[in-house]
């Protein structure tokens, strides 16, 4: 029988443990946080040093009865996660089973492998107070931000559901912020010249003039001026180079490489994460640190020497910028740099490689490059054309990570070589806005202004989307004209392109919703969305961490000037704070047409709600807010609902747009119409869509027993059984067909009382 028993968080990190340790551990787990504060109430006594009142939840209660039942005679081990969050948890279970946190053992480890273990079990210590209290302070500050705040939000901004949040309401004001930069852009356009030359090989170089030229007459004048011209090599430049490799990454890093390279979200990326670090193939993956240990690096150099040489071992130790790396001892890498299969799930051996090529080429040798600079002149004027070419002379750590340069190979030249013009075009461009932020950008944003920590920038970008303050949106772009001026064969000629300009590709753009309230917090509650305010916070979380200040002070001294902030927030009248735009009025009944917010969003509205007459209603366009919206605009989506006809059976059909989009109605019944648009669609096409939508819920319904109310239907995932309530999945091995209402009844029954 074990004499020790092992506590950690995750099932499957106490499975890959157990088979470690040996017979004399059970290793058991705790399913995550095991006591927390109630979901529902402040639970925060701040009269008296704003003790928190922690309970077991429901779900849990059972767990702590069996892990009562296995610490009976054996020596407790915790072995949570090695950050604040961890240190909680292992606080949190001496808590609720009775354990004195002073005697009882914890141990902490950066991997988990078996040597990792050893050496954990062979050095135990007991709960580190200042790092539980660090994660006390930062659970105690958001709870009072979010229970005080928002309430404020829902009555203000006379909407349900509004939240607040110390991190998330900062991440929403980035957003904000870009979005009116964007907004405000006016774009100039300028002329991007490039020549074509040809050497007496007939060897190509193309080469860009080095300046832009600002207006249509500038190039009309400068390729004027070259007609007759004759070019020759101006200058040649070599010069040696080098790329050197990025260090292994710490949480911000990865979760921006796996969305840039392998187009994974933030959340996806750490959720991947945690199952490689629970099956031993990788180090912590919460982390800071840009360090690597001596056996680490020891092992990759073995790895890389045995690959692909000694010329390519080069090791190096990089040095961690932030102060407070939440505890974590060592980058993101490999537990074993030779392994290079980690699991049979495609997602996470994708970012398992990604991970151990980054840790690999932070040990390699740097990338030689050889680069020359062209400078192309004629002896017609002193402007300049400049070509670049850049070979890869030694591969490096370009070998595993990174993107070999798209080698630009120039053809044989001396300087005073003659060239020959085949042809020079001007084209039309524009100057770009700010670009909005991707998850992956937002990460590097917050990152480098401060503000949150590894372990909060997946569920801060997660909440900000759920919350409908933030929309993660892709779009097609619209045809814009180009226009090309063109010198060839001593002849200038022009001509008009079509380009496809403003094309976005999961990209955050902010809701109506999340403008309102962001404008809100920053104009009663600047300080909380201030990036100071926050960057502030986490820097005290620091200190309490290392003991060098009390939590609660930390937390009474934020608390009073914003306390004060809420009692003065009654005064604030709803209508200052709704930002609903008028504009203009209705041609037909004189009411004034105005765009707002209402409970799923910007809405539109004829007539106020204290006329006698009810307001109409009706959704924003397409890709429009309540910002830019426009009277003309407006004045259409009142022309919906918009009648087509009628079905073969006599049935109306019309469209119109939903809180979901556009459709078709008939008889009660809605078809979704995303590929059309609702003023255009036709007769014809909607009753296509109808007989489309009969024949998937004709074949949808296996049996309906109306008079219980109980169905059997075809789902996404399968044949079910439903009763509008309860969903209930019909085994593999049993035929819907042949169900009875008696046994869809007992089916039901059992799922409910499960």
């Amino acid at each position: 029988m074990a004499k020790n028993l092992l506590i950690v968080e995750s099932p499957a990190k106490a499975k890959t443990i157990e088979k470690y340790l040996g017979k004399d551990y059970q290793v058991l787990s705790s399913y995550g946080h095991i006591r927390d504060l109630p979901k529902s109430g402040l639970n925060i006594d701040v009269e008296n040093n704003f003790e928190p009142t922690y309970e077991i939840p429901a779900e849990s209660k059972k767990t702590i009865a069996s892990l009562k039942k296995a610490i009976k005679g054996k020596t407790v081990w915790l072995a949570t996660d090695e950050d604040r969050e961890g240190e909680a948890i292992s606080w949190h279970l001496c808590k609720a089973l009775q354990l004195d946190s002073e005697n009882t053992k914890r141990i902490v480890f950066h991997e988990i492998t078996k040597q990792a273990l050893l050496d954990a079990v062979s050095k135990p210590r007991t709960v580190d107070h200042n790092l539980v209290d660090a994660q006390q302070a930062r659970r105690v500050l958001d709870r009072l931000v979010g229970y005080e705040l928002s309430p404020v939000l829902m009555k203000k901004i006379r909407r349900p559901g509004l939240s607040a949040g110390r991190v998330q309401s900062v991440a929403v004001r980035i957003i904000v912020e870009r979005e009116r930069e964007i907004e405000a852009f006016k774009p100039k356009s300028s002329y991007k010249v490039t020549a074509e030359f040809a050497t007496n090989n007939n060897e190509t170089i193309i080469a860009e003039l080095k300046n832009k030229l600002s207006t249509k007459s500038e190039v009309e004048e400068f390729l004027q001026s070259l007609l007759g011209a004759k070019y020759h090599v101006a200058s040649l430049d070599k010069k040696s180079g080098k790329k050197s490799p990025s260090p292994p990454f710490t949480t911000s890093t990865l979760q921006q490489a796996a969305s840039n390279k392998l187009g994974f979200s933030v959340r996806q990326t750490m959720v991947l994460a945690q199952k490689l670090y629970e099956s031993g193939k990788i180090t912590y993956m919460r982390t800071d640190s840009l360090n690597l240990s001596t056996t680490a690096i020891e092992h990759a150099k073995k790895t890389i020497k045995e690959s692909f040489g000694d010329q390519y071992v080069n090791t190096r130790s990089f040095k961690t910028k932030s102060s407070g790396a939440q505890e974590a001892h060592e980058a993101i890498r490999p537990t074993d740099f030779a392994s290079e299969i980690a699991s049979n799930d495609s997602k996470q051996q994708k970012l398992y490689q990604l991970i151990r090529a980054r840790a690999l080429a932070s040990q390699m040798s740097d990338a030689q490059t050889e680069r020359t600079i062209v400078v192309v002149g004629n002896n017609k004027n002193d402007k300049e054309f400049v070509t670049k070419g850049e070979i890869i002379v030694f591969d490096g750590f370009l070998k595993v990570y990174g993107k070999m340069t798209d080698e630009t190979l120039l053809p044989p030249l001396t300087i005073d070589q003659e060239l020959k013009s085949i042809k020079i075009s001007a084209k039309s461009i524009y100057d770009k806005p700010p670009a909005r932020y991707t998850e992956a950008s937002l990460v590097k944003k917050l990152e480098s202004e401060g503000i949150g920590r590894p372990s909060t920038y997946a569920p801060t970008i997660s909440t900000i989307q759920y919350r409908g303050y933030v929309e993660k949106l892709s779009k097609d772009g619209a045809p814009r004209d180009v226009e090309i001026i063109e010198l060839e064969n001593d002849k200038i000629m022009h001509r008009i392109e079509q380009e496809n300009f403003g094309v976005e590709k999961n990209k955050l753009f902010p809701t109506d919703t999340g403008k309102i309230v962001n404008d809100f917090l920053v104009k009663y509650f600047a300080d909380i969305v201030d990036y100071q305010f926050t960057v502030k916070a986490e820097e005290e979380f620091d200190k309490i961490a290392e003991g060098k200040m009390k939590w609660n002070s930390m937390i009474s001294e934020f608390y009073k000037p914003f306390h004060k902030l809420i009692k003065s927030s009654k005064d604030i009248n709803p209508d200052d704070v709704s930002q609903a735009r008028i504009l203009g009025k209705d041609p037909k009944s004189g009411k004034p047409v105005i765009a707002r917010l209402g409970r799923y969003g910007g809405m539109l509205q004829i007539g106020e709600v204290q006329d006698e007459d009810k307001p109409k209603f009706a959704p924003l366009p397409k890709d429009c807010t309540i910002e830019n919206v426009t009277l003309e605009k407006a004045l259409e989506m009142f022309k919906l609902p918009r009648i087509l006809g009628k079905t073969s059976k006599g049935e109306e059909i019309s469209t119109n747009i939903g809180r979901f989009g556009p459709y078709v109605k008939f008889d009660d019944k809605f078809v979704s119409i995303k590929d059309d648009d609702p003023f255009s669609i036709t007769l014809e096409k909607a009753i296509e869509l109808i007989e489309q939508k009969k024949k998937a819920d004709s074949e949808k319904v296996i049996a309906d027993f109306k008079k219980d109310k109980i169905q059997i239907l075809n789902g996404r995932y399968g044949p079910y059984i439903t009763d509008g309530k309860t969903n209930v999945k019909i085994p593999k091995d049993t035929d819907p067909k042949k169900i009875d209402v008696k046994t869809a009844q007992q089916m039901l029954s059992q799922k409910s009382k499960k």
